[in-house]
């Protein structure tokens, strides 16, 4: 049976008319939604025509993770302490320079640092749980006995670097293969009251970019996620404690990217809040023209600040300090006047 599933047409800024919905309890609202449903052509209904549950998932406001309300947009920078991430490979593997990195991006306005010790990049072996823990523990550890105190977020696909990780001072479990790489994660998160991001991807981090196909890259990836948050809310993780992530970039091409971050606002539809990360991602450059990693800011950025415009609660990035200029520029054009 095909599902109704509804992309709010998000708008901002204080002129909301009589009706409008407030989307996800952010600052971005709506009046009108596209409705889509496999092999039927997307309509336009009014937010009054969208029956509940489905609104209410909608406009519902979004519980905190690890202490993080989603009045406004949270910002969490992006640790690798792995020697060939394909952004930043080998830079942080010293555990002064990954603390030192980490402090930065704390002062320059982060919400929360994504510590991860394997790469994920198209192509990446898998690293062995015992030398992740190796690379990752040690610089949660000093960030806490340092009183660092803002959330650290473990990105890891095994229950059991993020069990050594939480001991240390993890708050999040981030995980790209949305707790279904290692069978021991659902159960352990859930009994641990682990918060848990749940990413899509299509294939391994070896194999994912080796021609990805989709029926509909939107429906797709909205079905995948809602069956996972099914799993996890199953296994006793509530859905106040889940993040979902569209995945861009993790097995798919450059016209599925554009077709997920066109369309990211269909994800509020689940009933949690999103997390969103394309920071110097590959499609950035091919459209950008840059090729190195480093270049793409200007592209990250613009694609950031849609993510924004639909109400996304947590933007992932590299550059810190300069996405969360844009941002603030960003909520002085298009915020609700209340502040």
């Amino acid at each position: 049976m095909s599902i109704n599933r509804y992309r709010p047409l998000a708008q901002t800024g204080p002129a909301r008319p009589n009706g409008a919905r407030q989307l996800a309890g952010g600052p971005v609202w709506f009046t009108h939604a596209a409705l889509h449903r496999r092999g039927e052509v997307v309509r336009i209904v009014a937010a009054e025509e969208i029956p509940e549950p489905a609104l209410g998932a909608l406009t519902a406001r979004r519980a905190p993770i690890c202490g993080l309300t989603f009045e406004r947009p949270r910002l969490m920078g992006v640790l690798n302490v792995t020697p060939d991430s394909f952004s930043d490979g080998g830079r942080f593997l010293r555990r002064e320079d990954a603390v030192a990195r980490a402090r930065a991006m704390l002062e320059a306005g982060a919400d929360m640092i994504d510590i991860g010790g394997e790469s994920t990049r198209p192509g990446a072996d898998d690293v062995p749980a015992e030398v992740e823990a190796g690379r990752v523990v040690p610089v949660i550890a000093a960030l806490r006995e340092a009183g660092i105190e803002a959330p650290i977020s473990v990105d890891t696909r095994k229950a059991s670097v993020a069990a050594e990780a939480f001991a240390a001072g993890a708050g999040l479990f981030n995980d790209v293969s949305a707790l279904g790489f290692d069978p021991a994660s659902l159960g352990l998160a859930a009994a641990r009251g682990w918060p848990v991001c749940l990413m899509h991807a299509q294939g391994d981090p070896r194999t994912m970019q080796i021609a990805p196909h989709y029926d509909d890259v939107l429906l797709d990836v909205c079905d995948f996620l809602e069956a996972r948050m099914a799993a996890a809310e199953a296994a006793g993780i509530p859905r106040e404690r889940i993040l979902l992530d569209p995945g861009i970039g993790f097995g798919k091409t450059v016209a599925h990217n554009l077709a997920l971050v066109r369309g990211l606002s269909m994800l509020h539809g689940l009933g949690a809040a999103v997390l969103f990360g394309a920071s110097r991602k590959r499609f950035i450059g091919t459209i950008g023209g840059a090729d190195r990693p480093e270049a793409r800011l200007p592209g990250s950025i613009a694609v950031a600040l849609e993510a924004l415009r639909q109400g996304v609660q947590v933007i992932r990035v590299h550059d810190v300090a300069e996405t969360r200029q844009a941002m603030a520029l960003w909520t002085a054009l298009n915020g609700d006047g209340r502040d």
